[in-house]
């Protein structure tokens, strides 16, 4: 902008300038006047340069009045004009309970969209309420069965029998699927909604939200599989895919004071460089106790003690991990370069790790749960190693994120708690749940960080979709409501009254600490894109959860159950994500070598359905004394009238789609084909001949369930310019899109089946 000026006085400013300029002007203009009054000039001259400087003060006034406000329209950030957050897993249920209970502040996160916008009291989420179905159903407007995204995991009817695919990496929409092999569809059954939006010049961005991850998806074990959905349909214009394993998964290691030497001149040096200081004598491990390789590059991590608390005792209170082929470099580093990981153990937070030299650009942390000041006892988890697909049609995006926030942080790892990864045998509980929390809230914030990095980037996107992990990771490990429960998953005498009701409390405020964390990460969002006068967001924010959740006490191990009612595993297969299961047959001139007629496929369908039909739990230490059906819903893949109709095994209805099972069941609440435990633990009353189908479970909250169900119930906040205050009853998550697009005035496609909440 030009330096438009009077005297030294600036004509275009903000509004508080502006009208110091006017009253300085005015008063210079007024000791003007009265000097001149006091010399010789004749009145004449006088009133001539009085018009004269009025007329002045007028103009600049005019240019302050138009520009002065201009300006202060022109500073207003841009801003995103619709946000949309998924927060995995959040129910209304413990939503208002935590607001009611001051464990979320009503004036930041949620409680400031619920006062300041629409909340919905219930928003029905889709057949089958998993993570993947749901957020697919939310970036449709559409059903599982219409957009063919049926479960976190599944068969593809083109694949050779005894192969799966991920959910999340799944065609959306369908693709062609016939006698002449697979192909990409002409006509999808469903369309994300950025399709839409960026055929009509709208610019979307997606911070690791599910479907936008700008992959080209083949048919998993076909050989030379086409691709049956191009990268395109699933890019936006700055698209951040999640985060993938690079190979080495976390570790618990235990030392002792034998395992540390002095350290040697070359090491004590490297940590002089770098500014540290030890007050009791530096001591390294005197052996490698943790070697591994990713992308081809082998790291030998080394560990060093240092005292750093000035006490005149032997205090060791941080330990430095390092790789001894790179040493302990002094910094300071660019991003996604850490250098090495130093840990105190006080602050019980995890130090990041890059892995220098991994293409993949990956990385991993380190977090000290026991270090004792002699070392006599130290005990520290090394997470596992993770990165974000490189997938070229969005490896800029890829790399914008590596370079300004950093290589892809830990989940929280439920491997870790439940014992399943190496060297944790010695850990105690409380030091387990430690980690967990510290993977909570590292992963919550960098999930943020690379949303507001997205936002950063692109502020003037009309839709920004971010998803948040939590709280699902946490609800998952932590949600002890039913005295059915086993609190010791070892120990099947532990329910009811025997449950261990201090852990209970203890699992009870991570879930709590879940949803503070969730919460914090929504704050983070409306402060990025600030509030008007009237307290709303500036951007439309509308915040969702995928499903709700439910506490579960049984696994049930369905490919048992079919084994023990004489089913051929070679033509009778069973896929489970949650308590959703797709049970698929071998079909001839379907699977690639099927060899299930379709006569024998009729017989098949009805003999499955009854078994899961007629399968009850008479255990009365679970089912308080009754015969409870362990299966809720079953449905089944119309049968054409034809035997020979070509359509046989790709007929679909409301609940299977072309990919789904050509039975589709759900389990009743209270049971999960997820949980199972090796050994498997029997269940407190159980005859010896169920266990190998029903037993204790290794963790304790589960989705999937009928999302009709309240407790299946997923979240709808939404605040923003276009928003009124109401309280809505019921909404659907299929709504979510059309609602978007109305927003943004782009016509839904025509395979759309929600309406639009504020139309």
């Amino acid at each position: 902008m030009a330096d438009n000026t009077l005297d030294g006085i600036s004509t275009v400013g903000s509004g508080s300038q502006g009208r110091n300029a006017i009253i300085n002007l005015k008063y210079k203009i007024q000791n003007g006047m009265r000097n001149l009054a006091r010399t010789s000039w004749t009145k004449k001259y006088f009133w001539r340069l009085f018009a004269a400087s009025f007329f002045v003060m007028l103009l600049v006034w005019g240019n302050w009045n138009q520009h002065g406000t201009q300006g202060q329209t022109a500073s207003k950030p841009q801003v995103p004009k619709v946000i949309l957050i998924s927060l995995d897993g959040a129910t209304p249920q413990l939503i208002n309970q935590y607001l009611a209970d001051g464990i979320l502040s009503s004036s930041q996160g949620l409680g400031l969209l619920q006062s300041q916008g629409i909340v919905a009291q219930q928003n029905i989420t889709i057949t089958p309420s998993l993570t993947a179905p749901g957020h697919i159903a939310i970036a449709t407007g559409s059903s599982a069965a219409k957009n063919d995204i049926n479960a976190n995991t599944f068969h593809l009817v083109a694949s050779p029998f005894k192969d799966n695919i991920n959910g999340f990496n799944a065609p959306i929409g369908g693709y062609s699927a016939g006698i002449d092999g697979p192909a990409q569809s002409t006509e999808l059954t469903a369309n994300p909604l950025w399709l839409s939006l960026r055929e009509n010049g709208k610019k979307v961005v997606a911070a690791t939200f599910p479907g936008a991850d700008g992959v080209d998806i083949t048919v998993p074990g076909l050989p030379n599989s086409p691709i049956v959905q191009p990268a395109n349909k699933r890019t936006v214009d700055y698209t951040v895919p999640f985060g993938t394993f690079a190979g080495v998964g976390a570790q618990g290691f235990n030392l002792t004071a034998t395992d540390f030497s002095p350290a040697s001149k070359s090491v004590i040096n490297q940590l002089k460089g770098a500014g540290k200081v030890s007050y009791s004598r530096i001591l390294k491990t005197n052996k490698s106790f943790d070697k591994f390789t990713v992308n081809g590059v082998t790291y030998d991590i080394q560990v060093v003690a240092i005292d750093t608390t000035k006490d005149s005792k032997v205090n060791y209170d941080t330990l430095v991990f390092f790789d001894a082929n790179q040493g302990i470099q002094p910094g300071p580093f660019n991003l996604p370069s850490t250098g090495p990981a130093y840990v105190r153990t006080s602050e019980q937070k995890s130090s990041p790790f890059y892995l220098e030299g991994s293409s993949s650009k990956a990385g991993t942390a380190f977090y000290v749960s026991t270090l004792a000041p002699d070392l006599s006892t130290v005990r520290f988890a090394r997470y596992s190693a993770n990165y974000i697909p490189r997938n070229a049609a969005v490896l800029a995006n890829v790399d914008d994120i590596n370079n300004n926030v950093g290589f892809w942080r830990n989940q929280a790892d439920y491997r870790i708690t439940e014992r399943l990864s190496p060297g944790f045998e010695n850990f105690s509980d409380e030091e387990l749940e430690a980690i967990y929390e510290d993977q909570v809230q590292n992963f919550v914030d960098y999930q943020t960080n690379v949303g507001l990095r997205a936002i950063t980037q692109n502020p003037n996107a009309d839709l920004a979709m971010i998803y948040i992990e939590q709280p699902d990771g946490s609800q998952h490990q932590f949600l002890v409501t039913d005295s059915r429960q086993a609190t010791n998953p070892r120990d099947p005498n532990s329910i009811a009254a025997n449950q261990d009701q201090q852990k209970i409390a203890r699992y009870d405020a991570y879930v709590k600490a879940a949803y503070q964390v969730a919460d914090r990460a929504i704050q983070r969002v409306i402060d990025a894109v600030g509030t008007d006068s009237q307290g709303r967001p500036n951007s439309n924010i509308i915040v969702v959860s995928d499903h709700g959740f439910a506490a579960f006490h049984t696994s049930v191990d369905i490919n048992n159950f079919l084994k023990n009612n004489n089913f051929d595993s070679n033509k009778v297969r069973a896929v489970s994500s949650g308590p959703a299961v797709n049970i698929y047959f071998n079909l001839q001139g379907r699977e690639p070598n099927g060899i299930v007629t379709h006569e024998e496929y009729v017989t098949l369908q009805q003999q499955v359905a009854n078994a899961l039909k007629s399968f009850v739990d008479n255990n009365p230490n679970y089912s308080y004394g009754n015969s409870v059906h362990i299966f809720d819903k079953v449905y089944t893949r119309p049968i054409p009238e034809d035997l020979n109709d070509p359509s046989f095994g790709f007929t679909t209805n409301e609940f299977i789609g072309q990919d789904a099972g050509d039975v589709f069941a759900l389990l009743t609440l209270g049971y999960n084909f997820d949980g199972i435990q090796t050994p498997v633990v029997q269940r407190l009353g159980d005859d010896p001949s169920n266990s190998s189908v029903l037993s204790v479970p290794n963790f304790y909250g589960a989705h999937g369930y009928d999302p009709n169900l309240p407790n299946m119930s997923a979240i709808l906040f939404a605040a923003g310019p276009d928003f009124g205050h109401s309280m809505l009853k019921q909404v659907r998550n299929i709504d979510i899109a059309p609602t978007i697009e109305y927003l943004l005035n782009v016509q839904p496609a025509s395979t759309v089946q929600g309406k639009s909440i504020v139309n």
